[in-house]
Formats: C-alpha cells, sequence, structure tokens
C-alpha cells in the first residue's frame, strides 16, 4: 500500500531520518519500535505529508503510495490526506459538537446530503464502539468525553473518510489499561482491509496485535532502520545483539 525508498528526513542542517525503505501492507499492522529520538514519528509524518507543516522540514527519497509518489506536487495533498489517515498520541477532537467532528470532513469532501452524513456518522461511530456511548448526546462538546472516548472518535473521523491506511502515533499512550484495550482490538479489526502503522514505545503491545515489526535506532546521529520483517520471527530471533537487547528490555 505504502513503500519508501531511502527516505531521509531533515530539520534544518540536522538529519533525523536516514536512508529508511520500508513497506506497509494492506490487510497487515505494522509496529514501528525503538528508543526515544530515532526519527519514528518524523518518519510516520513523512508518509502523508504532514511533514510540510514542520518549519525548517526536508525529504529526501521517496514516498509511494500505490505507486504514486507523494511529493511529486501535481497530486493533491488533501486527497493524500483522506486516504492516509492519521491519528495521534493525544487525543484532538475539535472543540465542536460530538456531529461536528464527524459530519465537517465529510461536507468538506462533497457529502452535501444531511441524511447521507447523518447514515454515515452512526455507521463509524458504531465501529468504534461509540454509537451507544454517545447517541444521546451528539449536539454535546467533544471535548467532554473521556480520553479513551475521544480517541475513538478521532478514529471514527478517520475513519468516515475510508482510508486506504492509517497511521496511529502512539495512540494508547494517554489511556487507561481498559480503554487502551479497546483501542487495540478497534485496531486489529480496522486492519482487515486496510494498511495501519503503529508507532508504539509498548514492546508488549507490539508483540500483541503486530503483523510486521520495523526496530529504529540511532546510527551516526540519524534514526534508521536495523531489523524489519515479521513480528514473530523478529520477537523470537533477533537479528542482532543490539535489536535482542531491546526487545528483552536490557537497553532502550
Amino acid at each position: 500500500m505504502i513503500r519508501t525508498e531511502s527516505l531521509s528526513v531533515r530539520y534544518g542542517s540536522r538529519t533525523v531520518v536516514r536512508d529508511v525503505s520500508l513497506r506497509l501492507r494492506c490487510g497487515r499492522i505494522t509496529a514501528i519500535v525503538g528508543p526515544s529520538g530515532c526519527g519514528k514519528t518524523s518518519f510516520l509524518l513523512a508518509l502523508n505529508r504532514m511533514i510540510d507543516l514542520v518549519p525548517g522540514a526536508a525529504v529526501a527519497g521517496r514516498v509511494l503510495f500505490q505507486d504514486v509518489d507523494v511529493f511529486d506536487r501535481r497530486n493533491s495533498i488533501a486527497e493524500l490526506r483522506r486516504r492516509v489517515g492519521m491519528i495521534f498520541q493525544k487525543p484532538v477532537p475539535f472543540p465542536l459538537s460530538i456531529r461536528a467532528n464527524i459530519q465537517l470532513g465529510l461536507k468538506e469532501h462533497g457529502v452535501r446530503n444531511r441524511r447521507d452524513r447523518e447514515a454515515m456518522m452512526e455507521q463509524v461511530l458504531r465501529d468504534v464502539g461509540l454509537w451507544d456511548e454517545v447517541s444521546d448526546r451528539l449536539d454535546c462538546l467533544a471535548t467532554k468525553l473521556s480520553g479513551g472516548q475521544q480517541q475513538r472518535l478521532c478514529l471514527a473521523r478517520a475513519l468516515a473518510l475510508d482510508p486506504d491506511v492509517l497511521l496511529l502515533d502512539e495512540p494508547c499512550s494517554a489511556l487507561d489499561p481498559v480503554a487502551a484495550a479497546c483501542v487495540e482490538k478497534l485496531i486489529t479489526e480496522l486492519s482487515r482491509n486496510r494498511a495501519i502503522a503503529i508507532v508504539t514505545h509498548n514492546l508488549a503491545q507490539a508483540r500483541r496485535i503486530a503483523d510486521d515489526l520495523a526496530v529504529f535506532w540511532v546510527r551516526d546521529g540519524s534514526g534508521t532502520v536495523i531489523a524489519q520483517g515479521t513480528a514473530e520471527e523478529i520477537f523470537s530471533r533477533p537479528p542482532c545483539p543490539t535489536v535482542s537487547d531491546y526487545l528483552s528490555g536490557r537497553t532502550g
């Protein structure tokens, strides 16, 4: 679904990601792990060009979404971000009603019929397990929801646009264990017909939900991938002592 070829990310004169080639496959969850400061979030931001919003950022190499270079200036950034959605570490619902959080994007992308918007809103709220919790207060502020509910609302907001890829940057780190388990279950269900990449520091979470694994590390001052493959093979047979020590908790 998405592949990178020798992708590098630089902020000013500092290269934070260097020469990363990685594939995100449809129907699979790719966990991106590694210690803090090794470029995991910067890599994720480049995949749907959110990196464009970071002052001083520059990208080299290629990001191909369904074999189309996302940095080709002829392509629509809005359409790219519709098809490659992103969920951040801290839930960021709009300071609007629950209804408006879902329907605003639908309006922007051409769904003019109110009944259609209502039906699509209900469906995605059901998909994330929120409908029964919020159906009687759709016009209340989304910021009044609990942290776990806000994160699921942000997922529903992304799903309303029917993305092919979901990029998740530590989506459970601010949640309690019960809410985190709910979001993990949802991520697993959502991966059936799309590609998902999740940045996580939680190695137990990566073991539970990941199909594929990419281990980032700092080499020569820049983040790069030092191991990639199926999660099962890397956890069971780490390819080098650095990865073995990290996955076992001895370093990192």
